[in-house]
């Protein structure tokens, strides 16, 4: 499935079609002009730089868009007509719930005999959590990047597909998205992320667990019913991998903790008591959004209650920041945290975070093909738009 909203009606060159843009300005301008977000003065060149947290380089190329200002989804996720509370076809809906895969919990406001979220079963799950494996898979505490006997095999490897994927309702009204929520709401639905991770933890043979959002269908979005996914796995993903052992080598040649000592400058856009967000120094993606603990915190799982409301009002504050400035975009949303079975001593280097990619690019064959993605806005230029969004 095609990731982006941006279709140019001008076909870029290079990158294998990588990175390609629509902007709506007819003012061709770089996207770097000048140290400020769509300024004057003279174009910035193309630069690369490597991403030190994912072990990736990505390139910036100002002259394959125009002001980063001009940015805006083509296909915003919203449709225009006035929205209805509830569908009466909608699974998520409330009252719908006999539409859904067995509930696991669910969260009742005080005030109310409702639901205020739920956390379910998904219905077509990834994988099988009937699948249990007679025998626990053996973790190798050696190493942060090796957490089963099966994933250091030299040559092709398989284990069984166990696991579990969940899905989190967020919302028991069709009408509303994660940036309608409040706060404390919001809070909710992060502590439910926490309370489902912490009884995954209790399966030895589940080595990682992502939560994720998908908004919008271009982001991968299969129900417009605000809602976001949890898988747990019996492996260690190979990026989850390479992190680790990034954060790891700085560690060793600074004897600090990379996310402790992150840049924020001229990249940060919003703060709040316990978090900062920033546009990475090596963005990935066009707007792309890092949300970061101020404190070292190896898991996600560790946020208290109080964080976790701090967290939902920042979280809250960029949804809508991305909203209005980019028109509602698809995006995804993921927390990038620790696997269970880590070597304690990796837990000094080893930092949480969240990540939001509003979903701007194409994916073409030259990211495919190295892993090196185009970025046509410098981090510092992005930072500046976000930063001065009038809500």
């Amino acid at each position: 499935m095609a990731a982006g909203g941006f279709h140019s009606s001008n076909q870029m060159a290079g990158g294998g079609g990588g990175g390609e843009v629509e902007e709506r300005s007819s003012n061709h301008r770089g996207a770097g002009a000048g140290a400020g977000a769509g300024g004057g003065g003279e174009s910035r060149v193309p630069e690369i730089r490597k991403d030190s947290v994912q072990n990736r380089w990505v390139i910036f190329s100002p002259a394959r868009s125009r002001r980063p200002s001009d940015f805006k989804s083509k296909s915003s996720t919203s449709s225009g007509n006035p929205p209805d509370p509830h569908s009466q076809n909608c699974p998520f809906c409330l009252g719908n719930e006999h539409l859904c895969a067995p509930e696991i919990f669910r969260v009742h406001p005080s005030h109310s005999a409702h639901w205020k979220l739920r956390v379910i079963q998904n219905l077509y799950p990834a994988l099988s959590r009937d699948n249990l494996p007679v025998q626990p898979e053996q973790v190798d505490d050696e190493s942060s990047s090796k957490t089963s006997s099966s994933s250091s095999k030299i040559g092709n490897n398989k284990v069984a597909g166990f696991g579990f994927h969940d899905v989190v309702i967020e919302a028991p009204f069709h009408s509303l998205q994660l940036l309608d929520l409040s706060p404390a709401e919001i809070g909710d639905v992060l502590l439910a992320y926490k309370k489902r991770i912490l009884q995954l933890r209790s399966y030895h043979s589940i080595q990682y667990v992502q939560v994720f959002k998908n908004h919008g269908a271009s982001a991968g979005a299969s129900l417009s019913h605000s809602h976001s996914q949890i898988i747990a796995l019996p492996v260690v993903p190979t990026a989850v991998s390479a992190r680790i052992d990034c954060m790891k080598q700085y560690f060793e040649q600074t004897g600090k903790c990379n996310l402790c000592e992150v840049r924020v400058d001229d990249l940060l856009i919003d703060e709040s008591a316990h978090f900062i967000s920033i546009v990475p120094f090596a963005a990935t993606f066009p707007f792309e959004i890092w949300i970061i603990p101020r404190d070292h915190s190896s898991h996600f799982h560790e946020v208290d209650n109080e964080k976790a409301v701090d967290l939902g009002g920042l979280l809250k504050l960029l949804l809508r920041k991305i909203s209005s400035q980019l028109n509602d975009p698809p995006y995804n949303m993921m927390i990038h945290t620790t696997p269970f079975h880590i070597n304690p001593s990796c837990l000094t280097y080893t930092h949480w975070f969240l990540q939001i990619v509003p979903q701007l690019t194409i994916v073409g064959g030259f990211e495919v093909g190295t892993g090196c993605h185009i970025n046509p806005i410098f981090p510092e230029d992005a930072a500046k738009v976000l930063r001065e969004v009038q809500l």
